[in-house]
């Protein structure tokens, strides 16, 4: 089959947007706003003629000389989303109104509760009417069309979901939860008994838009899919997708086939906190900050780039950069090389960069050989803002040096090699201490704000520590040493947070305080309770897998105990020589035809699939996944089987901090999706 390009199947669905945006005011919502910066932000829009691009905002309105809106939304044509609308056309004077949803007309009527019979294009009708009334006059024109914009490409082959970012593997809370929500049923003895139709209305409807999204992506590669699951959630999603009744007619007609493995984040928690990626991409996304209103990208302070002083607090007045350029080719070529190259290659690799344009622009550099330090990839930037076509000309480029740049001088970059040395002190100290000694290890490391110095832990670090303890570490019996431990680690955690003069944007998601003055002793208590109770789950994630039960590798006589990531595991397991069944990672069966298969198989030789059969892999892990991970598996089948391609898909591009909120501080069975 062709090699599966990423970047124009998302480019495809956006060219229908592209197609009706002339001489049109163009209104984003975040998620699809993030979507369109990926493939070539507002540039392309204003391009295809649009007016302006706005926020989707009930602040935002059209002038009295604008006649025709543009709406490219990532939630149902419901709640809040209808509000917005009603609100923009309302202090407008459009005529013309076009509406794209990113969820296909049958998961409106799904939905709805609408009879499957009703008329293909029903509920889009009557919005289209709803439009007209609003906009004060049934004649003039409205349109509501299904535009599938959910993917943002990283890279060519690395997808991630703005509108499902905070989608996540359940855990034993909302299991309790699931249980009290249905009193007169039969209670769920596991995660593992949880299935689809059990789940709460909002989730549902994510898994169905992600399962609806991946479907066009398979009609865009025309294949067949085999899908599997490792994990709980995953196994949930894989059989939704699988059973999908909307998928029937590509099945039947595909040309090609591939393998789709769906993987639970929660499994393999230490891989996403951890600090041991050799990655720089990694480094700038874990180090800036994130691009605003945007669950991926980075916020690159610009103001180098022009005759500004940083020093006298400029930086808000100037528009930052970022790491996507998909409409500089040199700056693409350079952002798609790091993902693939260590650390210190990758930052000689930027160097290089700079250093050929200035010289193609004929600018005065100086070279210098030996280690690349900030200050040198500065200097060569500053070389720019002095010749306003060269910075034009090689603008995307520059972000990226500034973004290195910035990265190897942030104060957290020097705290992340802290991070890696006392990970590996960690890793050993489990085997000999077990996880009571562990913790009154890390105990004299919670320091209240008076006492801490630039190299000490801070609480949102230290909760990273407590996470990639409790996920490495693995099941564990109940012990009294255990509770002292954790005991006396929740009282000083508690002490700690009511002392802090200013909270931080994680302590303000978990314990619902925006101000260290809102926060009492027992709302911090009742917080760190249930952070605890949380990483308590942690430890029992794997507990019902057979083959992948541990990420722990324990140290002998000859080695150092480490950590084994378990996408690392599910690559080689699938790639086996022995090629032997992995029940780890379950096939879910796509209707009667697989279950005749799987009975057959009982009293005669059938082959059942597996993930190794077909010349495309793509992995799909639920919750996010890391720069090195994605490097680790493209790196393993570079290696192993040069001819498969491989393409990796998340729910989002993970940073550590990501993790504890997702934990903590989000409700993963009732997420925000505007109803």
């Amino acid at each position: 089959m062709a090699v599966a390009d990423l970047a124009s199947f998302c480019q495809q669905f956006w060219e229908q947007v592209f197609n009706k945006c002339k001489r049109a005011l163009v209104f984003l919502d975040p998620e699809c706003a993030e979507s369109l910066h990926w493939v070539g932000g507002a540039r392309r829009l204003l391009d295809a003629g649009a007016l302006n691009v706005k926020e989707f905002s009930s602040f935002e309105s059209g002038g009295s000389n604008q006649p025709k809106a543009v709406f490219v939304l990532s939630s149902l044509l419901q709640g809040r989303t209808v509000e917005i609308i009603r609100d923009i056309i309302s202090l407008s004077a459009f005529q013309y109104c076009i509406v794209f949803t990113v969820l296909p007309h049958w998961l409106h009527l799904w939905a709805n509760n609408a009879n499957s019979e009703v008329e293909e294009s029903f509920v889009f009708q009557q919005f289209e009417e709803k439009l007209c009334e609003w906009m004060g006059n049934m004649n003039y024109t409205a349109e509501v069309l299904y535009a599938p914009v959910l993917f943002a490409p990283l890279a060519s082959h690395l997808c991630v979901t703005p509108s499902l970012a905070s989608l996540f593997p359940l855990g034993s809370r909302d299991l309790n939860q699931l249980n009290c929500s249905r009193p007169e049923k039969k209670k769920f003895g596991s995660l593992s008994d949880v299935d689809f139709s059990s789940l709460p209305v909002k989730l549902q409807i994510q898994i169905k838009l992600l399962t609806s999204g991946l479907n066009h992506l398979f009609e865009y590669l025309d294949v067949r899919e085999d899908c599997f699951a490792v994990g709980t959630f995953s196994k949930i999603i894989a059989g939704d997708l699988a059973n999908c009744p909307h998928v029937k007619n590509r099945r039947k007609t595909a040309q090609n086939k591939a393998s789709l493995v769906f993987i639970d984040r929660t499994l393999d928690l230490t891989g996403a906190v951890g600090h041991h990626g050799d990655s720089l991409v990694e480094k700038i996304i874990s180090v800036l900050p994130r691009f605003p209103g945007h669950t991926n990208d980075v916020m690159v302070n610009t103001v180098e780039l022009t005759a500004l002083h940083a020093a006298d607090g400029n930086s808000d007045t100037v528009a930052p950069g970022c790491l996507a350029q998909p409409n500089d080719p040199a700056a693409k070529t350079l952002w798609e090389s790091l993902f693939s190259i260590k650390q210190k290659e990758a930052i000689m690799e930027v160097r290089r960069h700079l250093v050929e344009a200035a010289s193609r622009e004929k600018l005065p550099i100086k070279m210098s050989m030996g280690r690349v330090t900030p200050e040198q990839l500065s200097s060569y930037i500053q070389l720019f803002k002095k010749n306003v076509e060269a910075l034009e000309n090689h603008c995307g480029l520059l972000q990226l040096g500034l973004a290195t740049a910035q990265t190897l001088k942030h104060p957290q970059y020097a705290k992340l090699d802290n991070f890696l040395a006392f990970e590996r002190l960690l890793l050993q100290n489990i085997g000999d201490l077990q996880l009571p000694g562990v913790l009154n290890q890390l105990y004299p490391m919670i320091k209240s704000h008076s006492e801490r110095k630039n190299d000490d832990y801070n609480l949102d670090d230290l909760l990273l520590l407590l996470v990639y303890i409790y996920s490495v570490v693995g099941e564990i019996p109940q012990q009294k040493e255990l509770e002292v431990a954790e005991d006396k680690m929740t009282k000083k955690f508690v002490q700690v947070l009511c002392d802090e003069p200013e909270l931080s944007s994680l302590s303000q998601k978990i314990t619902g305080c925006e101000s260290s003055s809102e926060l009492t002793f027992s709302k911090a208590k009742i917080a760190l309770d249930e952070i605890f109770k949380t990483l308590r789950e942690i430890t029992k994630s794997r507990i019902h897998m057979k083959h992948f039960n541990s990420v722990y590798v324990p140290g002998s006589n000859t080695r150092q105990a480490s950590y084994k990531p378990l996408l690392k595991q599910v690559v080689e397991e699938i790639f086996n020589p022995d090629r032997s069944d992995c029940i780890d990672i379950e096939h879910m069966s796509a209707g009667i035809t697989d279950l005749l298969k799987t009975g057959f198989s009982m009293f005669m030789k059938v082959n059942r699939p597996h993930p190794a059969d077909h010349p495309l892999l793509i992995l799909f892990v639920i919750g996010g996944v890391t720069v090195s991970e994605v490097k680790m598996v493209t790196d393993f089948i570079a290696t192993h089987k040069p001819g498969v391609q491989v393409l990796v898909l998340s729910s989002k591009l993970l940073k550590p901090l990501d993790i504890p909120e997702l934990l903590f501080a989000t409700d993963h069975l009732n997420p925000d999706i505007g109803i």
